[in-house]
């Protein structure tokens, strides 16, 4: 499956955005400055960042803060289109396993997933980022 056609405006805004949430990242412990921006389906743009924790294991991830925000919001039937994750260190930063995972959960088909790496940004699906993801039609 291909990503989702995004319009470069609509990955500028994005990635503003992104940007934007990321300064009001909580990251005493790491100073690593993570912002998420969801493009849902319904056209809305959510943000979360990440909110670090002493103990590191409570930590939240910007990903997984922005989809508790859409679904908090939105009700639990959001779908996101495209997602968008910054850092304000320049450095390489993909999803981790736990936000692929919680990405999958409410991801449309051919979701757009956008992020940094060692040589600039790299864009994928959904599928791409966690083939053979844990699903609901997995509990059926």
């Amino acid at each position: 499956m291909t990503p989702t056609e995004l319009a470069p405006t609509q990955l500028a805004e994005l990635t503003r955005h992104a940007e934007a949430v990321a300064s009001n990242a909580y990251a005493p412990y790491s100073n690593f400055q993570v912002g998420a921006a969801l493009l849902l389906e319904s056209g809305e743009i959510v943000t979360g960042c990440n909110v670090e924790n002493a103990s590191y294991r409570l930590t939240s991830c910007a990903e997984q803060a922005a989809i508790a925000a859409a679904v908090a919001t939105h009700g639990p039937a959001i779908r996101i289109r495209a997602v968008v994750v910054v850092n304000l260190n320049g450095a390489a930063c993909s999803p981790c396993g736990a936000c692929r995972q919680t990405l999958a959960e409410f991801a449309a088909p051919g979701t757009t997933i956008v992020f940094p790496t060692e040589t600039g940004t790299t864009t994928c699906t959904m599928a791409d980022l966690l083939p053979n993801a844990f699903t609901q039609s997995s509990l059926i």
